[in-house]
């Protein structure tokens, strides 16, 4: 919870509370009349309301409250104590609290700098082998007219064209996966899985269109039960015949 969000309702003060410390700060309310310990509470019950606990706002919370509550002492001391214990002054100690509070706006906004500069730093990846120096080892005769002329030579002929013969490429058509589908629809209905049975991938794929076509057609439909479930094909008009 971020302290812009802990509304006060106090006797002598009711709003948020960045609002409460500029009044305190600029004395437009007296810290006198401010009872701090009715603040920690309405903090605890906002933080047993929100079921979450923001370590960093609270450690905020509690460094401005130690601050409040020793300028709030400070004020309570009669002027013979504080000459006698050497303490700072009403106004002294005010300014002292804003430092305190500029310094620890100064601390936050650099750890979240280097926070983001962290983050970042973590995306990039750098070189972790040692850069090898000195002189490279270059095989003899790797510079010489005729062995540059040979590798520019093979660079500029053209590559043989790679041998698919070993590849078995099924061949299948829009037109033959829609005989199939008709004939399964004079049943009136069939599985899809059916009509894909033991096919390989392309073959399922154009089988795909071909219902898509029917479909179009209004010659075909499916349903689905549930997702990734059976799909079933059923007709929708009369069968065209098969040519």
């Amino acid at each position: 919870m971020r302290l812009a969000e802990l509304e006060l309702d106090l006797d002598v003060f009711a709003g948020p509370f960045d609002l409460l410390l500029s009044l305190i700060l600029r004395e437009e309310l007296d810290l006198l009349e401010v009872d701090l310990a009715e603040i920690v509470i309405s903090y605890l019950d906002h933080l047993e309301s929100t079921e979450q606990l923001d370590l960093e706002s609270a450690t905020e919370f509690l460094v401005l409250i130690a601050a409040l509550l020793e300028l709030k002492s400070r004020l309570m001391l009669p002027g013979e104590e504080i000459e006698e214990l050497d303490e700072l002054a009403p106004a002294e100690a005010a300014e002292e609290l804003i430092e305190r509070m500029l310094m620890y706006a100064r601390f936050r906004g650099a750890g979240i700098h280097l926070a983001e500069r962290h983050a970042h730093g973590r995306s990039m990846l750098f070189r972790s082998a040692p850069i090898k120096l000195g002189k490279p080892d270059v095989p003899a005769g790797a510079y010489h007219p005729d062995v540059l002329g040979a590798a520019l030579g093979g660079l500029l002929r053209t590559p043989k064209p790679i041998d698919l013969s070993h590849m078995a490429m099924p061949r299948v058509t829009v037109g033959e996966r829609l005989a199939v589908l008709r004939t399964l629809l004079r049943r009136g209905s069939f599985s899809f899985d059916e009509a894909v049975r033991d096919a390989d991938r392309v073959t399922v794929c154009v089988t795909v269109f071909a219902l898509l076509e029917l479909y179009k057609r209004g010659e075909a439909g499916w349903e689905q039960d549930e997702p990734f479930g059976e799909i079933t094909v059923n007709a929708q008009a009369p069968i065209e015949a098969v040519a």
